[in-house]
């Protein structure tokens, strides 16, 4: 039986555009795939380096103005559709499991989040989750084996009565590998909110 649900948070409940912040990025001059920029993009993601440090090293490396990668970066996020809170709510106000929120974010993303939605309905939001682990806040990310056994330890989980959903193939594939029970949403034809028709969790 599951007794604890572990969320995601882009494309389970706030839309993300990823074609649309890879040719921001692209038209930048930032080249994504090299990487010496994937270990500073995972850095800046786990909290290990600052926004400031961040936005400095690629005004320095490529020449790039600050409030031009400010703008591009936070081009992937989008909107957070109202059926979904509504889903979490009454899912919260159920009591039947305990819920959790597990995101790879970043500082400048959950700045843009707080600001766009306004801090009551932010912070409604976070308070749908017994935990809100962002990955700058935790120093660890997904889909890398210690962000989920921080998880389970620090809340006394056991696996098998714990359900994941993320729409990163790579992320819910570490975590079945632990045992954990998990749903690779694909944003394109799914919903969170079909959670219940489409899993068991019985």
């Amino acid at each position: 039986m599951i007794k604890n649900i572990i969320f995601d948070f882009g494309d389970i409940f706030i839309n993300l555009d990823k074609v649309k912040f890879a040719e921001e990025i692209q038209k930048l001059g930032i080249p994504q795939y090299q990487d010496e920029v994937i270990q500073i993009l995972h850095k800046y993601e786990m909290g290990l380096v600052s926004t400031d440090y961040f936005l400095s090293h690629f005004h320095e490396t490529y020449h790039i103005d600050k409030e031009a990668l400010v703008t591009a970066w936070n081009s992937i996020l989008l909107d957070f559709p109202k059926k979904r809170f509504d889903f979490l709510k009454d899912l919260m106000l159920s009591n039947k499991y305990r819920l959790f929120l597990l995101s790879n974010t970043n500082d400048l993303h959950i700045s843009w989040i707080k600001k766009n939605w306004g801090l009551e309905l932010y912070n409604d939001f976070k308070n749908c989750f017994e935990q809100f682990y962002l990955s700058h806040e935790i120093h660890f990310r997904k889909p890398n084996a210690d962000i989920y056994e921080f998880v389970l330890t620090k809340n006394q989980l056991k696996v098998h009565e714990t359900f994941f959903i993320d729409d990163t193939k790579e992320n819910t594939d570490a975590a079945s590998k632990l045992g954990i029970h998990v749903w690779n949403l694909n944003p394109k034809n799914e919903d969170v909110t079909e959670l219940f028709l489409k899993h068991n969790l019985n």
